[in-house]
Parts: C-alpha cells; structure tokens; sequence
C-alpha cells in the first residue's frame, strides 16, 4: 500500500459523498468505542448487526455524538430459512426476531432495516407460507415508519419471490452486495433489475466462485476491500450511477478470513485504526470513479 492509504482518508465531506461501513462485535473493542475510530478514519456513518439485547439507541447516540448517522440496521438472518417453510413454531420465532430488531431499530432512529431473504444452499422454491410472513413483517415497518431493504444473498429466488410480491410498496427496498453478486448470484446484473428501488449498498469485494462445478458454500464470501479481489469496480461505479441512487456509499467488509482461507489474514494483523484508515481511503477511490 502507498502512504496516502494509510494517511490520506481523514478528509471528510469534499466531494458530497458519503461513506458509511458496517461495524463487527468481533474488532477486539466494545462496540461502544468503534464510532470514535470511525470518525478519526474519516467515516461519515455505520450499521451495526442487531441481536437480541443490543442497545442501539446508545450506539447511535454515541455515533451522534462525533456527527456519524445510524444509515441502517442490519437484522439477523440465522432464521431466514424459517420464514419459509412449514414448521409454525419456527416460522412464528423468524417473524418474532425480525420484529424485535424493526423496534429496536425504530428506536434508534435507523432509517431502514437490512434482511436476507434466505439463508442455505439447498434449492428450495419460496412459498405462500412465506410471502404471508414477510407481510406481517413488512405491515410492522410500515407502522414503525421503517423500510426494508431485501438482500441479495444465496441465490436469487427468494429475494426476487419478496421483491416481486412488493413491487411499488415504499416500505420494501433492495441492498445490493457486490461481493455477493460475484460468488452466490453468479455475477446477475441485479442493479439493473432492482436499481429503481435500491435502499443501500453493501459495496465489498470477492474473488468469484473458487470451484465453478462444485456447491457454492459460504466460504467464497469474503468480503474484501475494495480492488483487493477481482471486482470490477469502474463498471459498479458506472451501474449505481445508472440507478441515480444518491445514498451514502455503504461497505460490508471482514477483518477475519473464513475458515480455510487467507485472503483476509493481512487485515486483521493491522491495528484497528489503520485498518479503518485503509478502508477509508478504499471507499473514497471508488468514490472518485462515481464521479
């Protein structure tokens, strides 16, 4: 890396854009902490990854407190399969965990909340079952003056099956995960189907799929900095502009490499605050490519 990525990100607000990253209970500092870094690096914003007891509201007024907004709350998805089968109980639990996290990110004063529309690699259609679920869901934001931003994830199914039932409905929205497109969406073009109603991005990078032939796994979803993978960021930079969003630059990135893998080893041997530097002066070179 040259010296500008490690000292150059600081600068804030001279282009207009806005750069925000999600943050991770894994960085080895109270969650509390994480939005002075954030702003010493440079950032504009965060989310964080809700679970059940987590107090958001401090979180976002901590993050207040050094001008960072909340731009989102991503809610948990270990239950996304759940909303869509047969099993009552456990379709009542999914339907019970996502509602916890809209209130709390109500509370908290988080513009939309992030979803997975489906967790697994079995092909399994979606259901009526299901479509009823989210209603319920989708009803509850719409009370909470909340929108949903559906997430491309594994496979694309179930997350056109969502956004197909709530086409024209302003609570129901689409994040876009680039890292995703490159190994679980098989590079579809989803910006250009669901660009018109694009929430929040997930901006990341990735290095495809490592076995064409074989199962798509988890373990391809790296969630790297940007230009580390093999993206191809000119052409997003040249799709997000084709949807005339005009949100925040998001990113979704990991410190840590999954298991089996090394891609991600050299981040997490930084120290926190050089990492987030890093990642900053990452996110304003795609910013530059917008402009």
């Amino acid at each position: 890396m040259n010296k500008d990525e490690t000292t150059g990100a600081g600068r804030r607000g001279e282009t207009g854009l806005r750069y925000c990253l999600g943050i991770s209970k894994n960085w080895g500092v109270p969650e509390i902490d994480v939005p002075a870094l954030l702003a010493e690096s440079g950032w504009n914003g965060f989310f964080p990854c809700w679970k059940q007891g987590d107090d958001l509201k401090a979180l976002a007024r901590r993050g207040a407190e050094f001008g960072l907004e909340l731009q989102s709350v991503h809610a948990p998805w270990g239950k996304a399969a759940d909303m869509w089968g047969d099993d009552e109980d456990k379709g009542s639990a999914a339907v019970a965990e996502l509602s916890d996290c809209l209130r709390a990110a109500s509370d908290a004063g988080a513009p939309f909340v992030v979803v997975h529309a489906w967790i697994g690699f079995k092909p399994v259609e979606p259901s009526a079952r299901g479509i009823e679920r989210f209603s319920q869901v989708v009803a509850l934001a719409r009370r909470l003056g909340l929108a949903l931003a559906v997430e491309n994830t594994e496979g694309e199914n179930h997350l056109d099956a969502i956004l197909g039932a709530f086409r024209g409905d302003s609570t129901v929205g689409f994040c876009w995960d680039t890292g995703h497109e490159l190994c679980y969406n098989r590079a579809r073009d989803l910006a250009a189907d669901y660009g018109d109603i694009l929430l929040g991005t997930h901006l990341n990078d990735n290095l495809g799929v490592s076995d064409p032939s074989g199962p798509t796994t988890y373990i391809d979803d790296l969630h790297l900095l940007p230009f580390d993978g093999i993206a191809d960021w000119p052409r997003i930079a040249s799709r997000l502009r084709a949807t005339g969003f005009s949100g925040p630059l998001t990113f979704e990135l990991n410190r840590t490499s999954k298991p089996g893998r090394h891609e991600n080893d050299a981040y997490g041997a930084m120290p926190l605050a050089d990492y987030l530097r890093l990642a900053r002066s990452r996110a304003e070179r795609f910013g530059a490519l917008l402009r």
